[in-house]
């Protein structure tokens, strides 16, 4: 695969992204999806981000793994593996305007109960609800095949649980780390990862790691208020991209 000198640029800057990402700010996930669909075709960067998110989560799953709080991800589990399946029979019969528009609503209308979970008393915490965690974990599945698109919805999810930043990201970490390595043959098999993608993908591997640790020393210096509110701010964002 060549690449332009802006091209590479560009590439750099979202595998540095992926890495902030996963240590650090949450909720930067649609930023790197962004990036790399203005190098190549959508579903082309999907496939050439898949890697890169694997890479991430491994150095995040080494640096929070003690935080995480495994009955919140029992729970996701096999949706999110239903939800997985679905966009893989989905992909492949949508365009990417209709992709787009589909993730962007859904995103949306998670944030909007979230909002609305806020402003309610604790005895009405929709989380507490017997399909939130299934809607969740299938919307997840779904939106991760076709656009990896699943970070601001487990962003709203992780917030509803009112974790601590630190659980937040190591419970984020394995989610990911387990969800992105279920996907691969998925994404072999549809072609979108081949060898002359992987191949790029080693060499902005470097990159990743580099804003793993870049994305450590952000996470201990922010406050649990702001870091929710971050989190929130930038799925919103998320949404509202994928829409306009």
């Amino acid at each position: 695969m060549t690449l332009e000198p802006w091209q590479w640029a560009l590439a750099a800057g979202g595998a540095l992204l992926v890495g902030v990402s996963k240590t650090g700010i949450a909720g930067l996930g649609m930023l790197f999806v962004v990036i790399f669909a203005q190098i190549m075709p959508a579903k082309q960067a999907t496939g050439l981000v898949l890697p890169l998110l694997c890479f991430g989560d491994i150095m995040a799953v080494a640096s929070y793994r003690r935080h995480t709080q495994w009955r919140y991800l029992w729970r996701l589990f096999p949706w999110t593996a239903a939800g997985v399946v679905l966009g893989y029979v989905a992909l492949g019969r949508m365009d990417n305007r209709q992709a787009r528009l589909l993730i962007g609503w859904i995103i949306l209308g998670l944030l909007a109960l979230h909002v609305a979970r806020r402003m309610r008393a604790a005895t009405e915490v929709p989380e507490h609800a017997w399909w939130f965690a299934p809607l969740v974990g299938v919307l997840a599945g779904f939106t991760t095949l076709v656009a990896n698109a699943a970070g601001p919805l487990m962003a709203i999810y992780l917030l509803s649980m009112r974790l601590p930043k630190m659980e937040y990201v190591g419970t984020g970490a394995v989610f990911f780390l387990l969800l992105n390595l279920f996907k691969v043959p998925f994404m072999v098999h549809l072609g979108l990862i081949n060898q002359s993608s992987f191949s790029l993908n080693l060499l902005l591997a470097p990159a990743v790691f580099a804003g793993t640790l870049l994305g450590r020393k952000i996470l201990v210096k922010l406050d649990q208020r702001l870091f929710e509110n971050l989190a929130l701010g930038l799925s919103a964002a998320a949404g509202l991209k994928l829409l306009f």
